[in-house]
């Protein structure tokens, strides 16, 4: 069965009830699952809390009194989206990726981030929460990273994309636009060895790709992680990845939030480049499975809503990070722990 039918059975379980892991059986799985455990303890993260991020970037394109005041945007999802790892706020990918989307919307932009370290995807309903249940209006970009520790925790894939989808149309029908980080390829662990490694790459691909269909029919658009994006952590592992061989470096968020950025943007309609397909880039539209499916195989790629049961593949130019994103000291209304 290809992995475009296998993400549909696992998506479809999701919205209607019952599924399971797909074609690769629950031992086979668990002994993926204990190998990656043992990993990450072989490993041990040994890393501080990420660094506070929350606040006013982009303070030179106005402040929070100018109208229309400033873009909203939020952070939700696990270790990678709370940035552990690196030691300075402007390292982590949420605030990366605001100092980005103000540079390009020329419009400062306040970042909340209530992503939380070791969190699978039944904590997103609580981040969901402390986003939209207080006095504030709801944020207008929601960017979610989730999905690894679902994996290696053993949560069946059908929950893990039941609980995605349900946070995410919460946020819709807040009407925030949502990106979705999909599930990066386990595969990469320099620790897990083959030939578990190929098996654990299969489950989280699995994952990603049911990911894209579940949230896509909500109108989110999803970045795919794969193998942490692309030839760049292949080629430089050593400077991609952070001491525990596990979460990024400093380097790694910025490659990462450097594909992230355009579909950030796109979504709020501030990116250069239109929705429209440019065939000199690969790009396609293809029935939602069959996208989803393509995208967990090309790190980068972006999955939006056609027509109908179709989707746009979506190969975005990127655009390099300002070198010191800009913050503006002002007292974090949350912390990403």
């Amino acid at each position: 069965m290809s992995r475009a039918r296998t993400a549909r059975r696992i998506a479809a379980g999701a919205a209607y009830g019952g599924g399971g892991l797909g074609l690769v059986g629950v031992a086979a799985v668990g002994l993926v699952l204990a190998e990656v455990q043992f990993a990450k303890r072989t490993v041990g993260t040994g890393l501080s809390d990420p660094p506070r991020a929350d606040g006013l970037y982009g303070g030179e394109f106005g402040g929070p009194e100018l109208s229309p005041g400033p873009l909203r945007m939020a952070m939700l999802g696990d270790s990678t989206a709370a940035g552990l790892g690196v030691r300075r706020a402007r390292q982590t990918p949420g605030a990366l990726l605001a100092s980005g989307l103000a540079a390009v919307a020329e419009r400062p932009v306040e970042l909340r981030n209530v992503a939380l370290s070791g969190a699978m995807s039944d904590d997103l309903d609580r981040q969901v929460s402390l986003l939209l249940d207080g006095d504030g209006p709801p944020p207008d970009v929601s960017v979610v990273i989730i999905g690894a520790n679902d994996v290696t925790r053993r949560m069946p894939l059908t929950q893990s994309v039941r609980l995605l989808t349900a946070a995410v149309r919460r946020l819709r029908l807040a009407g925030s636009e949502v990106v979705v980080g999909t599930c990066p390829d386990l595969g990469t662990i320099e620790p897990v060895y083959q030939p578990l490694r190929w098996m654990a790459r299969r489950v989280s691909r699995q994952l990603a790709a049911a990911q894209t269909i579940g949230v896509v029919a909500l109108g989110a658009r999803t970045v795919s992680m794969g193998d942490m994006l692309g030839p760049e952590f292949a080629a430089n592992p050593r400077e991609m990845f952070g001491p525990d061989s596990y979460h990024p470096s400093a380097e790694g968020y910025a490659t990462a939030a450097m594909a992230v950025l355009p579909t950030l943007c796109a979504a709020l309609g501030v990116w250069p480049e239109s929705d429209r397909l440019d065939v000199s880039r690969n790009e396609d539209m293809l029935p939602v499975a069959k996208a989803a499916s393509a995208a967990a195989d090309e790190p980068g790629t972006e999955v939006t809503a056609g027509r109908g049961p179709w989707a746009l593949l979506k190969h975005r130019r990127r655009r390099r990070l300002p070198a010191e994103p800009a913050r503006e000291a002002a007292e974090p209304s949350a912390t990403a722990s």
